[in-house]
């Protein structure tokens, strides 16, 4: 959400910049919203004029009434009693007027980065930069459920008959496994200096307006009937919203958080058979890790956040790589994004485990965030947010990476601690 000051003054930056994300559509969104302003400053204005009136004519009712001239303030109150009608009906007006200008000022896209490579969509997204061989075995990589259910491992019918498609059981040491690298990643990322934190799975709709774009809220988000809330799509949603409405000390920036939750998405549309099994579910667990910082730090703290996870992954010898989003594939709230891929063995190709994202002060906007800087004056914070880790999706990566030849999965040193010692895990065959 722009700044209704930078439109009104900028009106053909902000039109170039919705060119630069394909979204032409949206084009006449910022005549309108230009238009509503003017609108909205002109009722303000015309109200403040009648009530100073009024004022001021009360004053002359009782001037008068004191003279005894009763005929004269009876005339003085009936003109009162109309401008209090106009009052009436321009704040009816404004009423209107400001909700129409807030819809289409929520969809109005961001100020992208000029570092972000054009493109249409993600399949013009930019590789930067690889980290670990990606190596394909000499050996055939069963599909990731397959890998599972030789350790009795996943149990996808049951679930579909308890919740429907979608949803899964895990069990055994593949459970264990999902829960080892959560584990992990939240004390590497309490390593890294990030505090802590298990939120609220629930959030009101003010606070999702606030966090997302309104296509993103419709395609994603569970509603609970008959209340106003939303389960959590990510952490990052709960996280973010923990600072609706606060006045932060620019002396506590950075907040840097690490979060974990349940995820629920509705994840509509058919998707390909790589994205059955547990790749595309309804509900998920995640590490996130968010950052509330001074607009000056928030690109350090981007470049900052990804690495993070590229760190974490190669600590689990999966190879990775980094991905810049495209203009046409930010979410309108984004600045700036890149998605980490890890290598896939069994289709010697990337696919995503983590986004990290820079939105600058939009959600700081949205959600009425302020910091008292040093010079006593308010400004926004940035916000920032990266995906830590979510299993079971990042399971694939990591069976595929680790699986052998005998159909052993190696465990790295780091995760051995999590899983009590084990170094390998042996499928059901040789227990």
């Amino acid at each position: 959400m722009l700044d209704i000051r930078f439109i009104r003054e900028n009106p053909e930056i902000v039109k170039e910049n919705i060119r630069k994300k394909f979204q032409d559509a949206k084009l006449p969104l910022v005549d309108e919203v230009i238009e509503l302003d003017r609108r909205n400053r002109e009722i303000k204005g015309e109200v403040e004029a009648l009530r100073a009136n009024r004022n001021k004519l009360s004053k002359e009712i009782g001037r008068l009434m004191a003279q005894g001239k009763r005929d004269e303030a009876e005339v003085i109150k009936q003109e009162i009693a109309k401008e209090a009608d106009r009052v009436d009906q321009l704040t009816e007006e404004e009423r209107q007027v400001e909700q129409d200008l807030h819809h289409r000022m929520l969809l109005i896209p961001n100020i992208i980065d000029p570092s972000v490579p054009i493109g249409k969509d993600d399949s013009e997204n930019v590789e930067v930069e690889r980290f670990g061989e990606p190596l394909v075995p000499d050996f055939d990589i069963p599909y990731h459920t397959e890998i599972m259910e030789t350790f009795d491992g996943i149990d996808m019918d049951s679930a579909g008959r308890v919740s429907g498609n979608g949803f899964y059981y895990l069990m055994g040491n593949i459970a264990r496994l999902h829960e080892a690298v959560l584990a992990y990643a939240r004390d590497f990322m309490i390593d890294k200096g990030f505090t802590f934190c298990i939120p609220p799975f629930m959030i009101h709709g003010n606070v999702v307006e606030g966090v997302m774009s309104q296509n993103d809220m419709d395609s994603m988000m569970y509603k609970i009937e008959g209340e106003d809330l939303y389960l959590i799509g990510t952490s990052e949603h709960s996280m973010i919203g923990k600072f609706i409405g606060q006045q932060m000390k620019e002396s506590e920036l950075p907040y840097t958080l690490t979060s974990y939750s349940p995820c629920f998405r509705k994840e509509k549309g058919a998707h390909g058979i790589e994205e059955r099994g547990v790749y595309r579910i309804h509900q998920f667990e995640k590490q996130e890790m968010i950052v509330v910082c001074k607009p000056e730090d928030s690109m350090d703290w981007y470049e900052k956040m990804w690495r993070y996870s590229v760190e974490l992954f190669r600590s689990m010898d999966i190879p990775v790589r980094q991905l810049e989003c495209c203009s046409g594939d930010l979410a309108d709230l984004k600045v700036k994004s890149c998605d980490i891929e890890a290598w896939s063995p069994r289709q010697k190709k990337y696919f995503e485990v983590c986004s990290c994202s820079n939105l600058g002060d939009a959600q700081a906007r949205r959600l009425k965030m302020r910091v008292k800087g040093a010079d006593g004056k308010n400004y926004l914070p940035h916000t920032l947010n990266n995906t830590v880790v979510a299993p079971p999706r990042m399971l694939i990566a990591f069976l595929e990476n680790n699986l052998r030849a005998d159909g052993s999965v190696a465990i790295p040193k780091v995760l051995q601690p999590y899983m009590g010692g084990i170094t390998e895990l042996r499928p059901r065959k040789e227990n």
